[in-house]
């Protein structure tokens, strides 16, 4: 009685079996990023709109200096970064490749998040 190998009458090593189970977790992997793609807008949406708005505050109400104001930041917002405009007194605040948002002080008001139509405007 003679034993057959079994991988070789299936056609070779399990390379093959790898390339496919790797281009499988790749297409898990894509597929998983276009799901969570709109939550992670919206989060880097309603960041950088709490960074600006915050910020804007303390800076201009609080008299307190930019670097200082980042120091209130809750952990994990370090990824939003600021810009000053001094003169017209407003805050942008940037997720890199998600959202952008901004706010303006305005006397009697406070800071105020701009509509894109007013940031359009004022760059």
């Amino acid at each position: 009685m003679a034993t057959r190998n079994i991988s070789a009458m299936q056609g070779g090593s399990g390379r093959g079996r790898v390339k496919w189970v790797l281009l499988a977790l790749a297409l898990l992997l894509v597929a998983a990023i276009i799901y969570a793609l709109p939550a992670m807008r919206a989060y880097s949406q309603t960041g950088a709109a709490y960074s600006a708005r915050v910020v804007c505050s303390c800076r201009y109400i609080g008299g307190r200096g930019l670097d200082d104001c980042e120091k209130d930041f809750e952990p994990g917002m370090e990824i939003v970064s600021l810009s000053e405009a001094g003169n017209a007194k407003r805050i942008d605040a940037t997720v890199p490749l998600m959202a952008s948002e901004s706010a303006e002080y305005r006397q009697g008001w406070g800071c105020v998040l701009m509509t894109d139509k007013q940031r359009e405007a004022v760059r």
